[in-house]
């Protein structure tokens, strides 16, 4: 499909992604239903031990039940409509449905980077306060900070959709398997200036200064945990090593995304355009429930435990 004629508002657009890999459409479609599957499966069962098992009602349990079910929302959005996008042949995308699925995919990477560093902030104070950690860090607390950071998330990324809607579409290739903000900007006939201001000033508002909480956290909890005893020492590294794995994926999954803007320009541009989103997006909304459910010790034995309940045979 070619781009519309200049000046005239589109409402439909077009997934060039989905037209670049139409030779492979049912082998992405069966694989982008198992990430999905596998997802949703992991999820579920650290949701479902997180709130059946009394020992697990901790504020670490919760987060991290916070940050999957934040993981599956980001999941949701894009594995199952591209599956039947590939399926069914489609390649277009109405401007509602476009927003809606740029609306989650921005809430789940905003939030994702606010509840990593609640997880942060918590190690440090479980390690470095021990004493004071059940009164500093309660679950009322946990779930409050929680609720107030989700909710401020819904709207900054709310703000940034709304100046989206206020401008007019010239273009309606989109070169990528799914939407998002920064495809649809480029598409638009009108001055941007403030969707860019306002995108860059929030980006790096939030990520330098959760970085930098995170960061302190970390090397304080790692340098709290060098005058511990060995075992004390030994089960608070594993635990934050755990929570470092699942940043780092997340934070070099985000970089890998970004890359792509880079390379708008040249041969490679459409192909780039194509893999990077593809790969990086299936990483980022799949690994941290996998992650969690089989590093976390506690997590991994109860569900392995309710695992032996469902099939009736006795745990040996």
């Amino acid at each position: 499909m070619s781009l519309s004629p200049k000046n005239v508002s589109v409402t439909n657009f077009v997934l060039v992604g989905l037209i670049e890999i139409e030779s492979f459409r049912y082998v992405c479609a069966v694989l982008a239903l198992a990430i999905f599957s596998v997802t949703l499966f992991m999820t579920s069962m650290i949701v479902y031990v997180t709130w059946t098992e009394k020992s697990l009602h901790e504020p670490m349990y919760i987060l991290i039940c916070i940050m999957v079910m934040n993981v599956m929302m980001g999941n949701a959005s894009y594995f199952p409509k591209l599956a039947i996008d590939l399926l069914s042949g489609c390649s277009t995308i109405s401007l509602t449905g476009c927003l809606c699925q740029s609306f989650c995919i921005d809430l789940y990477g905003t939030y994702e980077i606010f509840t990593f560093t609640t997880m942060a902030y918590d190690r440090y104070l479980a390690v470095g306060h021990p004493l004071r950690y059940h009164n500093l860090m309660t679950n009322f607390t946990t779930q409050t900070m929680s609720l107030a950071i989700y909710v401020f998330n819904v709207v900054i990324v709310t703000v940034g959709i709304l100046l989206i809607l206020r401008l007019t579409f010239c273009g309606v290739n989109i070169n990528n398997v799914y939407c998002e903000a920064m495809s649809l900007q480029a598409l638009v006939c009108n001055d941007i200036t403030i969707n860019v201001l306002y995108r860059t000033i929030l980006t790096l508002f939030i990520s330098i200064g959760c970085l930098l909480v995170i960061m302190y956290c970390y090397i304080r909890t790692v340098v709290i945990c060098l005058k511990l005893s060995a075992e004390s020492s030994q089960k608070a590294i594993h635990t934050l090593m755990t929570h470092i794995l699942a940043f780092s994926i997340y934070i070099a999954t985000v970089l890998f995304l970004n890359f792509r803007y880079s390379l708008s320009t040249g041969p490679i541009s459409t192909k780039v355009d194509i893999i990077i989103p593809l790969i990086g997006t299936g990483i980022a909304t799949s690994a941290n429930p996998l992650i969690y459910g089989m590093r976390t010790k506690a997590l991994r034995e109860k569900i392995v435990c309710n695992l032996y309940k469902i099939v009736g045979k006795p745990k040996e």
